[in-house]
C-alpha cells in the first residue's frame, strides 16, 4: 500500500477514488479499502481541509485541489465514492467533469442541507461537549475510539484549523447544489443511514428525486457514516453496484 503525505493508494484494476468528510480521518474508510483492494485500485487523497490557507477554505477551493489530484494521477472513468463533505466535492467535482467519472455513491452527502459546526463556534474548550458533539454523529458511539475524540478536540481547540473547519462548513451550507443536480448523468447510488442527524433522511429522499440515474438505500441504526458503524452492509449495498460495469 502507498501512504504519503497527498494520498493513500492499494489494490490494481480500475479506480476507486474514496472523498472523506469535515472531520474523516482515512482509516474511516478501512473496511473499503479492504474489501475493494481485492479487485480495484482504491486511492484516497488526504483533503487539506485544515492545512489550507483560510481564504481557500471553501468548497470552489477543494474541488479544485481534488481536480488537480485526479489530473496529476492521470485518472479517467474511475468510481467516485464520497461522505458527508467528501460526497458534496464528489458532486461539485462530478457536474464539472462528467465524462471522468464512471458511477458515483454518495453516504451522508451535504449539498442540500446539513447539520453541522457552521453555525456558531463550538465550546472549544469542553471536552465533554466536543464528546457529546460527535457522538450525536454516531448511531453506536461505541465504535468510536478515544483518539478519534481526542482528535476532533484536538483540531477544535487549534485556532487557525478550528477556523478552517468553520469556514468550510458555512461555505457547503452556501454552497447548495439542488438545481444542479439534473446534470449528474451517470449511474448514482446513494446509502443512507436511517438514523442520520447531520443530513437526515429527508435528505436523502431530495438526492434521489433531483439526480436523474439513482437508486437510494438506507441501513437501519445508522447515523452519518455507515462506512464506519455498518461496514459490511455497507460492503455488501455498494458491491454489486461497483461490479455491475
Amino acid at each position: 500500500m502507498t501512504d504519503n503525505k497527498h494520498h493513500i493508494e492499494k489494490g490494481k484494476g480500475d479506480p476507486i477514488i474514496l472523498l472523506h468528510g469535515l472531520f474523516g480521518a482515512l482509516s474511516n474508510w478501512k473496511t473499503v479499502i479492504n474489501e475493494f483492494s481485492k479487485t480495484h485500485r482504491v486511492i484516497i487523497p488526504k483533503i487539506p481541509l485544515t492545512e489550507v490557507d483560510v481564504k481557500e477554505a471553501n468548497l470552489e477551493s477543494l474541488t479544485k485541489y481534488v481536480e488537480k489530484f485526479i489530473n496529476k494521477m492521470k485518472l479517467n472513468n474511475f468510481i467516485l465514492i464520497g461522505n458527508s463533505l467528501g460526497g458534496h466535492i464528489g458532486l461539485i467535482y462530478t457536474i464539472l467533469n462528467p465524462k471522468k467519472v464512471s458511477k458515483l455513491i454518495l453516504t451522508g452527502s451535504s449539498g442540500l442541507y446539513e447539520n453541522s459546526f457552521g453555525g456558531t463556534f463550538p465550546k472549544r474548550g469542553d471536552y465533554n461537549y466536543i464528546n457529546d458533539r460527535v457522538n450525536h454523529t454516531f448511531y453506536n458511539p461505541n465504535i468510536l475510539s478515544k483518539k478519534y475524540i481526542d482528535d476532533v478536540f484536538d483540531t477544535l481547540n487549534d485556532n487557525n484549523k478550528c477556523l478552517n473547519i468553520i469556514t468550510i462548513a458555512r461555505s457547503a451550507q452556501r454552497n447548495n447544489l439542488a438545481k444542479k443536480l439534473y446534470k449528474i448523468n451517470c449511474p448514482t447510488l446513494l446509502v443512507w443511514g436511517l438514523n442520520d442527524t447531520i443530513t437526515p433522511p429527508a435528505v436523502a429522499h431530495q438526492f434521489n428525486k433531483l439526480i436523474p440515474k439513482s437508486k437510494l438505500e438506507f441501513i437501519d441504526k445508522c447515523c452519518h457514516a455507515p462506512m464506519m458503524e455498518s461496514p459490511k452492509k455497507f460492503n455488501e449495498l455498494i458491491k454489486p453496484f461497483i461490479k455491475n460495469s
